[in-house]
Order: structure tokens, then sequence, then C-alpha cells
């Protein structure tokens, strides 16, 4: 070999010992943080949905949750009691169509299928504009509404719901998310395709 080889060759050692180090250090540390992280974001979950929950309730709702299964899709049901009987059902859902990506959100189905309330729990969207998805003022076209008895979508799409100004695809993921969420509590009535966690 020559000296130039040996000194290739020493550099693919020396390159290949760094990439393993440095894999087996990225292992550790995810192995490390990730319990506090799941905890972290379990704890948020069980708060978000106190929020959400326009009734009261006497269980911990976190923890009786259920997974609705559609198609390739899962969804997340969180039931909220009172004395045993079920007061509302906050589902987990998502949309893909936000300005930014996936929008994550929590919405809470009273017995009749009426929005009770929702928080958007992850999302990129932009601030001070899509980020506005959680503000009272936007909420109050949603709140209070049946996604099957009316048109629920925004306004320029031939719906009831007025879109944030600046955020038309923002306003339209987040119906998106709502109503797939809706979709999961009828399928989850109907007693089609559950499964207790």
């Amino acid at each position: 070999m020559t000296a130039k080889a040996n000194k290739l060759s020493g550099i693919i050692i020396a390159m290949l010992i760094v990439a393993f180090c440095s894999a087996t250090l990225i292992g550790i540390v995810r192995n490390i943080t990730s319990e506090p992280i799941q905890k972290a974001q379990n704890k948020m979950i069980a708060d978000s949905i106190k929020e959400v929950v326009s009734s009261d309730f006497d269980n911990d709702p976190y923890a009786e949750k259920i997974v609705i299964r559609q198609g390739k899709e899962s969804f997340t049901l969180y039931p909220a009691r009172q004395d045993g009987h079920v007061t509302s059902l906050v589902m987990k859902s998502f949309s893909n169509k936000g300005y930014g990506g996936r929008i994550d959100v929590l919405v809470n189905f009273l017995p009749d299928g009426t929005i009770g309330g929702y928080k958007v729990i992850q999302h990129k969207e932009t601030p001070g504009l899509g980020s506005k998805v959680n503000d009272e003022s936007f909420k109050k076209g949603i709140i209070g509404k049946k996604p099957s008895t009316q048109a629920f979508k925004v306004k320029q799409d031939g719906g009831e719901v007025d879109a944030i100004t600046g955020a038309t695809i923002t306003s339209r993921a987040l119906i998106d998310a709502v109503q797939k969420a809706y979709d999961g509590y009828q399928k989850f009535n109907a007693g089609i395709s559950h499964e207790e966690q």
C-alpha cells in the first residue's frame, strides 16, 4: 500500500468510528429523553381535554381512551363521564391540509353530536394568522354546530363558517379535522370498529 492509500484508509476508518459513536450517542439521548417527552405530551393532552369539555365529569377521560379506526387512519376518543353516564366525547383528530402542514385538534362532542368545544394542540401555521384558529372569535362559528345538519364549510366554499381573514387554508384544515372527528364520533356511536387501549 502506498502512503496515500494508507492515509485514505485511516480517514475512512476515522469517519466510520465517528459515525458509529454519533449514532450510538443519538440513540442513548433518545432513550433518555423519550419517556419525559411522552409524559409531557400525555399531560398536555389530559389538560387540554379538561379545557374543551363543556360539561361536568368525574372520571379520567385520558385513562379511558379508545381508538377508533377509519380505513388507514385512527383517531383517539376520550369519554367524559358524570356518575357513570357519558356527558361528552372528546376526539383527537388531525388534518394534513393546513398551510404549514398537519394540524392536530381535540374536539368535544355533546351526546347529540353538537360541538361543545375544541382546541388545536399542535400546528405549524403562520403566527398571527393561522394560529387564530384557537381564538374565541373563530371558535364561535364552530362551537354549537352539528356537522351533520348544516353546511359545515367555510363561506368561500358555500358553507356557514366565517374563515379567518388571511388564513382560509387554515380554516378549511380545521374544519376538515373537526369533520373527521365527527365521522369518528358517528362510527363510535354506531359501535363499529373500536377497541379499548
